[in-house]
Parts: structure tokens; sequence; C-alpha cells
């Protein structure tokens, strides 16, 4: 007897929906493409727990018949191919048939449907016991999809789920990803009965953007509109300026589906090349239109992967249409004067000298007069710093003798001690400190130094649950940091309180920071790119903080309140800086090995003369 057999179709429906469903989100995903496939004008995404209790996504399409609608949790069972050269030609969302199978085989469906044809819906129970029950209840035309318990008999691919802050943000993602692409069809999404979009149908995709992503994001971007004989590209790319470390808002879409593309986004990057630093990356929005035949859309089980017929020339259009558009929006852009039709200099006549400024007045001086050898001291007692200057014939006294200043009486004593104390520091553009000693000069790098501190205290705070020193702000300072990222700093209050930051959220989109960690800036200036720099560790870190990862966002921490903080001006604050630094775990080093600290020896010194 051999030893291959056939699998039971149940089980090979999970091990399918292993590929499909992979989490919450990929539920949402698949029900939402299918109700834009239905010609629904709108949608409604609503689940609970994040989608572990419940996932509901209601819409207003054509609705099935009941044959259909049992048919459709099928394996294979479609509408959108007949033949093998529909392959060639899909423009919808789904087209294998198998979203639905595989969601059945892992959580338990209901299905009521109705075509406007009919007078009663059809209601479809399946779960994964393949058990299907059917019945006529009323309804509205159009589809609802209520998938309970997810992953109810897979216990082990429900306990690798991440938190519900977790699972909703991908969520959020995939219902984006949809909605960015149909300004015209109204989505809504909630959880737990909030609302966390309602989004009416917008006139153009520009106003979606904006009702996704808020009016901030829409002001950050210009328009991008390309046509070539291979492909049409519009959308939008953002300013230079507004670039940052997190990679979120960055969409490709080709034929109204999104995919990724780690290649053209390379593409992206070339054309900002000297215009955002290295490791930055520009929002952007690019929407490709091309012949359906000229890509292939069924590369990937969850359909997010595409290849085009010559990835080589996309690239090049791609980098071409965003340069160009950088270079229209006056960004890095250079004129070209040999252009027909460009600007010209203006040619000036014989009039130009009426143009000409007045000349500035000479103004006269005496080369001789020296302020630091004599001033005049007629009338004037230095003692109690009574008289008149400049009366009858001046008499010189020299500008070098202080006596006068030191015979006052006590002069001086209420800052004796702390002048003593900081009488041998000399600070250099704000970035060093020089420190006289045994074998020459020491000098102290400040951005390092508050880099080591800054990096001790971070570690403390996320190795144990004492909090780090916070510095209210005095004037709190409101951020919109989108849907998305609020829900990351909500998931990490604790962790961001233990590290002294007093964050508070705020609506769906926005924050409101009212104090940082001692060490960084309260500047409002500098609170969003500090704020833009978080998020981006706390999307990295995921749930998990062992030591390397403690490690690792100390140091990013560290980093960015070094780079954060004011240049250093006050001598006492220099000696402060100095005491707390010998008095760290490593006075001389960064935690990346940086040198802080430095000595010019006597002899180093002596060569310079």
């Amino acid at each position: 007897m051999g030893k291959l057999k056939v699998l039971p179709s149940q089980i090979a429906n999970m091990i399918a929906a292993g590929e499909v469903v992979q989490r919450p989100a990929s539920v949402v995903k698949e029900l939402m493409e299918n109700a834009v496939d239905a010609g629904a004008t709108k949608i409604s995404v609503i689940v609970t727990d994040s989608g572990r209790t419940m996932i509901k996504v209601v819409d207003n399409g054509c609705g099935m018949s009941l044959s259909d609608a049992v048919l459709c949790f099928e394996r294979h069972a479609t509408s959108k191919i007949a033949s093998a050269e529909d392959l060639e030609s899909i423009v919808t969302y789904g087209f294998r048939g198998e979203a639905l199978a595989s969601i059945a085989a892992v959580a338990n469906v209901t299905l009521r449907t109705r075509r406007e044809q009919d007078e009663t819906a059809s209601e479809v129970r399946i779960g994964g016991s393949n058990e299907v029950k059917t019945a006529s209840v009323s309804g509205p035309v159009g589809s609802s999809f209520t998938v309970r318990d997810l992953f109810f008999n897979t216990p082990a691919r429900r306990k690798f789920l991440k938190s519900d802050s977790a699972e909703l943000r991908h969520i959020i993602d995939e219902f984006t990803r949809i909605a960015i692409t149909r300004p015209s069809i109204e989505f809504s999404l909630s959880n737990n009965g909030r609302d966390i979009y309602v989004l009416k149908a917008a006139k153009t995709l520009k106003f979606r953007v904006s009702d996704i992503f808020g009016n901030g994001l829409a002001t950050e971007v210009v328009d991008l509109n390309t046509e070539t004989s291979i492909l049409k590209m519009s959308g939008f790319i953002g300013r230079p300026e507004a670039a940052k470390k997190t990679s979120g808002n960055q969409f490709f879409f080709v034929n109204g589906r999104y995919f990724r593309s780690a290649y053209l986004h390379k593409a992206v990057l070339k054309a900002y090349d000297q215009l955002i630093p290295a490791d930055f990356s520009p929002s952007y929005f690019i929407y490709i239109e091309t012949d359906p035949k000229s890509i292939d859309v069924n590369i990937h089980p969850t359909k997010t992967e595409v290849k085009f017929e010559d990835e080589s020339v996309v690239f090049q259009i791609v980098y071409a249409a965003v340069k160009e558009t950088l270079g229209r929006n006056s960004f890095g852009a250079s004129i070209n004067f040999d252009v027909e039709g460009a600007s010209e200099l203006p040619q000036l006549g014989g009039t130009f000298e009426r143009f000409r400024e007045i000349n500035a007045p000479q103004v006269a001086h005496d080369p001789s007069y020296d302020p630091f050898k004599s001033f005049p001291v007629n009338d004037f007692d230095a003692q109690t710093g009574s008289g008149q200057f400049g009366k009858g014939q001046s008499q010189g006294r020299d500008f070098n003798s202080w006596d006068y200043v030191s015979k006052t009486d006590n002069y001086g004593a209420l800052f004796e001690q702390k002048a003593v104390a900081v009488s041998k520091l000399l600070i250099l553009k704000g970035k060093y400190i020089v420190v006289p000693v045994a074998d020459g000069l020491m000098f102290v790098d400040v951005p390092r130094a508050r880099e080591r501190l800054l990096f001790d205290s971070t570690i403390k705070a996320l190795s144990s649950k004492t909090e780090h020193v916070s510095q209210t702000s005095l004037f709190p300072v409101n951020l919109q940091v989108g849907v998305k990222d609020r829900l990351l700093i909500e998931e990490n209050a604790e962790l961001l309180a233990r590290l002294g930051f007093n964050i508070s959220c705020h609506g769906n989109d926005s924050i409101v920071v009212s104090g940082v960690p001692e060490g960084y800036s309260c500047d409002e200036a500098m609170l969003k790119p500090l704020i833009n720099d978080l998020l981006d560790i706390l999307s990295k870190g995921e749930d998990s903080l062992d030591s390397i990862i403690q490690q690792r966002m100390a140091e990013q921490l560290a980093t960015i309140g070094a780079k954060n903080s004011t240049p250093m001006t006050s001598p006492v604050e220099a000696q402060n800086l100095i005491d707390t630094l010998f008095a760290s775990s490593n006075a001389e080093f960064t935690s990346n090995g940086r040198r802080i600290v430095n000595i010019l020896e006597i002899g180093e010194i002596d060569k310079l003369f």
C-alpha cells in the first residue's frame, strides 16, 4: 500500500486558511474586497475585541441568491473566472474563491444576503464542522457577513495573536488600503462600539486622503500626474521637509489594488536623493493604471504582491515621474535657460544708471583710539561709584587694573562659591566643554555626554518599575498623529510614563504632550520630530521588551534626546553635566562606543607653537 493519500476537505481547507487568514485583519480585508466587488456604495465594518470575538461587514451591494450564498463557501467557487484567458484580464479584488472557504474553516460564519428582486433574504450558517444551515429571513438588499470566534478550532493560531491594540492597528491598515482607493464609497469602522472612521463619499482622492490621515497630511503632499504609452500614474508625493523616519503613509496601487514593492520603493527614494536624510522616508500615494494583461496579480496568497511584465521600465517611469514632480515644485530643481520658453535674464540699456542705489556715506573714525588703554575718570569716585565722566581734562587709568572693583565692600560674596566652582570651565560653540587638567586640556563632547546619561536613565526605567524624571511643559502641545499611531501611544502608555513621557490621547487621531523626560526639550518645534522618532521606535519594538530590545530602545531614545536638547550655555550647567557624567557607569564612551572625553596633552599643545 502506498504512503500517499488525499487529505480530507476539512483539513485541506484549514491548511489553505493558514495562507489566507493570518489574523482578524485578513478577514476584514477579504470581506471588504468582496463588498467592493459586489458594487456596494456603503460598507460598514464592525469588530469586537479587535476581531477576536466578532467581525461584521455589512454592504448594500447586489446580494446573492440562496444557491449562490451556499456555494460561495465552497473552495474555488467564483463568478470572476470562467476560462484560463480570464486570468489575464482580472480587474476585481477577489477571483480565486478561496477567502470565504478559508474563513469558514477557522470560524463560525453567518451570512445574510438579499437581491433587489427577492422578497426575503437568505441566511446561511456555517462553521469549522462544515455543517451548513439555511433559512429565509428579513433583511435589506446587500450582504452581511458575521464572523465569530476566529480560530476557535485552531488554538495554536489564536495564541499567536498580538494584543488588541496591535491587532486593531492591522485592521486599520487593511481598512485604509481599500477605503483610500474608492472615494465614491462610504466606509465606516468601529471597535467595541466606538467609531474609528466614518468616511462619507468624497469628490476626489485628495479629499479621501484628508479624511483618513487628517488635513495636515494633505498640506504636506503635492500632486503627481504622468501618462506614458505603458501606464498612467497619478497620486501624491510628500514634500521633502515632511519626510519622517517612520515608514507609514507609503502606498502603491495598481488598477485599484494595493500592493507592496520594495523595488519601486527604491525608485521613489532614488528620486529624493540629496533632498532628504538617508534614514528618512517620504509619504507617497501612487496610483498606477495599466493593461491588466501586463501584470500578474496571482503570485501571492493574500494578493499583496504583483508582477509587472517589465519591472525595470516601471522602475524608470516611477523614478522619472517623482523626480519631475519634485523639480516642478522647486524642490532642489535648477533652471535651464536653454529650454524654449524658459525665463530669460533681463536686458538693461543705457537708462540702467538711474536704477543704481545711492552710495552710502563714508563714516569718519579715529584709527588711533583704543578704549582699552584709558578712559576719562575726572570727578568719578571708584569707591562709591558716584561722579560724572568726561568733565575737565581727562586723566588715564590702566583698564587692566581692576583693584577698584575688588575693593568694594563684600562685592561678589554671594557668588563666590559658584564662581570658584566653574571658573576653570570654557564652553565652545555650546558643543564642547574645555577643562584644564594636570596633563593638559580635557575636552567633553556635550551631546555625547548627554547621550550617555540619557541611556543610563532609560535602561534603568526600562529594566525596573522606577519612573524616569519628567519635566512638565508650561504649555501642553496637541499633535495630530493619525488613528494608528494614537493607538500605538495608547498601547504603550505605561512604558512611556515610566520613561518620563506625559502623553494623553485626545480624540481618534491626536495626542497631547504635557511632559517629556528630563534632558529633552519641551520646545514645540522640537516635539513633533521627537514624537515621530518615538513612534518609529515603538512600531519596531512590538510587544517584546527583552534585554536586546531594551538596549536598542535605550540607545535610540538617548540619541534622539541628545539631538533634541539645546546647546550648552551656562557654566553652572556645564559643571553639573561633568559631575554627573563622571558618576555614571562609563564616562568615556557612549553606549554605541563613541568617545565622550578626550585629553589634549601638554606635549601636543607644545607642538602647535
